[in-house]
């Protein structure tokens, strides 16, 4: 993730990272992209089922009865194993994580374990009193999913009167003093709703808010052709940068990051060359502290079934099954070829990302987006809007 509040706006100093060791078990949670060591957060979508049907869900997620495979007792061994391993976050998602009866009971056992609990969900689920179970167990944050305006966000997902319970969600957050923030899928159905976002953050006092480019996979693998081309997509970051900006300078300052194009750092660093070359040099630090993408090292993820992948994207590999043998074990085995070279990339990576000058801050950008347009792993990142003069230097 490439935090446009923090690099462009100039929130975070590359010295507030090293104050602290840049180790993933002492960092504050807006410092940890930094972390040196990248202990995997990991990603639990502990269900399949979800109230909603979104048409970009990467899970496919299905109706909302119905049982899952990993029962609270197993869930409890998967997270002791995960503390003992030095994950530093347990991401709850699904499907919908608040359909599980046991959320809250497993986020506190995580809490309890040292661990940092957040939730990824639709929001709609969340009453008063469910807000203040979650914020009497400790979780650290709320992210809830919106795709535009109640018209926009209605459609994708598939359900009316979705939009306005989301925002109640949020508001239910808000009355607990529980962080939350909001997270939007940017594709050609929704680019045109990212000022209404910005609108719907400063009007609630939302803190925190993140964009995530689209990843083939799952039912997004289904919008490859809704996809921003590279020009949309650049247009798409420097209107994000403009709104942050504006935040920032309307003295109501929030969190503002992208997600899932490492793109993203570079053109922030090309725009402050031209704007406050001071703080590109500064920026450039950063992003070499940040490392770019994390999948298959700093990030993780378990399925519903227990399958361990390198990512919640990226489903068509998996590299064993916590229900057979603890993900410690599974994410550290030098004897799964795959997960193995996820950890450096950089020797691996092919075309474009093999002779760029940014790979080192952008990690080969997302290997899940080269497989689903070139069917080759180690392919450019298609998504990677930087152009060959920019990339060469």
């Amino acid at each position: 993730m490439i935090g446009i509040s923090k690099l462009y706006c100039g929130a975070v100093e590359a010295s507030d990272a090293l104050r602290y060791g840049r180790q993933s078990g002492k960092l504050p949670s807006h410092l940890l992209q930094f972390s040196v060591d990248k202990k995997p957060v990991v990603v639990w979508n502990m269900t399949k089922r979800c109230n909603l049907k979104c048409v970009h869900c990467y899970a496919k997620a299905v109706d909302p009865e119905g049982t899952d495979q990993i029962s609270t007792t197993q869930a409890k061994a998967m997270i002791d194993d995960l503390a003992a391993f030095g994950a530093p976050v347990m991401l709850f998602s699904g499907g919908e994580p608040l359909v599980r009866k046991d959320l809250v009971e497993l986020a506190q056992y995580a809490t309890g374990k040292g661990m940092r609990a957040v939730i990824s969900t639709n929001g709609t689920l969340i009453t008063k009193d469910k807000a203040r179970e979650l914020k009497s167990v400790g979780l650290s944050y709320v992210g809830i999913s919106l795709d535009g305006g109640e018209a926009v966000h209605d459609l994708f997902r598939a359900v009316p009167g979705a939009f306005k319970k989301a925002l109640q969600g949020v508001e239910n957050c808000q009355a607990e003093g529980l962080k939350v923030g909001l997270r939007f899928t940017i594709n050609k159905r929704n680019a045109a709703e990212i000022p209404e976002i910005f609108r719907i953050v400063k009007e609630m006092d939302i803190p925190r808010v993140c964009f995530y480019h689209l990843v083939y996979s799952g039912r997004g693998s289904e919008l490859i052709k809704e996809d921003l081309d590279h020009a949309e997509t650049r247009a798409a970051v420097d209107l994000i940068m403009d709104e942050t900006r504006a935040l920032f300078d309307a003295g109501k300052p929030k969190e503002v990051l992208t997600v899932d194009n490492h793109a993203d750092g570079p053109h922030v660093y090309f725009r402050l060359l031209k704007e406050d070359p001071k703080r590109a040099a500064e920026v450039m630090e950063l992003l070499q502290m940040n490392e770019g993408n994390s999948t298959g090292r700093g990030i993780g993820c378990i399925s519903w079934d227990g399958q361990v992948h390198a990512d919640q994207f990226w489903r068509n590999h998996t590299f064993g099954n916590v229900l057979e043998r603890p993900f410690s074990q599974i994410w550290d085995d030098p004897n799964i070829e795959l997960l193995h070279k996820l950890k450096d990339k950089k020797p691996h990576v092919k075309g474009r990302c093999a002779t760029c000058r940014f790979l080192n801050i952008c990690g080969g950008n997302f290997r899940a987006r080269a497989e689903a347009y070139y069917g080759d792993i180690w392919a450019q990142d298609p998504a990677c809007y930087l152009t060959d003069e920019e990339i060469k230097g």
